[in-house]
């Protein structure tokens, strides 16, 4: 008597960044969140390609961090408005990332940054995961889902209608609230930069923005402000140029006249009865000169 075998029937495996919804269908809050992004993501450039000159760090804005399988997807993700992750490739086989998928990647966000339209709370949620008696999950907090489960070792809050920046790290299983150091601002040891507001504009907004300075307090310059600082540094260059031309031709003019009224001179000593090597002296010119000067038919 034979037997016939089933097949082993595999579970579907996990799905990668292209298979997973790269929007929850919500609107971005406000219309800082563009321009704040792009003033974080611009200004940092050189730090990272001094860090990574292998080019192996990718930054997401508004962008899923998927962590968990749920139903549906999106409800399994997080994301953070801008997060930064090091040492991972900008594209994945050659496609332009849709999503950050912790399951496939295995590193987490160094730091992750949430402007925040309300008064934070959202951003503050500490509500863990769990799951009631009827089997229902309860959504977890995003505080929580970034402290408990994927740790990224920094997590900034800036709520925009107050202007007021929180930052914590995580430290032994936690987050702790920074405090700020003397320039205020919350030093990010990894990337050996700052994190800190100032007042601004950009892109025809003016108004208070999250911003990078280095370890000794220097600002990170956008693009746009690079460009304006070179600028002015070539205008100032021009400027300290055309002011060394018109001095160099002051003084020339200068000696020139020097040089006529000398010679102008020579004739009214002779007459006074100066002799030739007299007033070579007095003028400070060649003796030669004042010959020849002596006797015009020389000349």
């Amino acid at each position: 008597m034979s037997q016939s075998l089933e097949p082993n029937v595999l579970p579907p495996p996990f799905p990668d960044h292209t298979q997973l919804p790269e929007s929850n269908g919500e609107f971005v809050k406000n219309f800082q969140e563009h321009p704040q992004s792009l003033i974080l993501t611009d200004s940092l450039g050189p730090i990272l390609e001094r860090i990574h000159p292998d080019g192996q760090y990718a930054i997401g804005q508004d962008c899923g961090i998927y962590w968990r399988q749920t139903e549906p997807p999106e409800k399994g993700a997080e994301a953070p408005d801008w997060f930064y992750v090091p040492n991972v490739p900008p594209k994945l086989d050659g496609q332009i990332r849709r999503s950050y998928v912790i399951w496939h990647e295995f590193i987490a966000p160094m730091i992750a940054l949430e402007f925040a339209s309300g008064d934070g709370s959202e951003e503050r949620d500490r509500t863990p995961l769990s799951r009631s008696s009827q089997g229902e999950k309860t959504k977890p907090g995003k505080f929580w889902v970034y402290e408990q489960i994927l740790r990224i070792p920094y997590y900034g809050i800036f709520e925009i209608k107050t202007n007021q920046l929180e930052v914590y790290h995580f430290v032994n299983g936690s987050y702790r609230l920074m405090n700020p150091n003397q320039r205020n601002h919350y030093p990010i040891e990894p990337l050996g930069i700052e994190l800190g507001l100032l007042q601004g504009t950009y892109q025809n907004q003016t108004q208070i923005w999250l911003r990078w300075w280095d370890s000794e307090g220097n600002l990170l310059l956008t693009g746009s402000e690079r460009a304006e600082q070179e600028r002015q540094r070539a205008e100032q260059e021009r400027q300290r140029a055309e002011q060394e031309r018109q001095r160099a031709e002051q003084e020339r003019q200068r000696a020139e006249q020097a040089e006529i009224a000398r010679r102008e001179a020579i004739p009214k000593l002779f007459a006074m009865g100066l002799t030739a090597n007299q007033i070579a002296e007095a003028l400070g010119l060649p003796i030669e000169d004042i010959n020849s000067m002596s006797n015009p038919s020389n000349s």
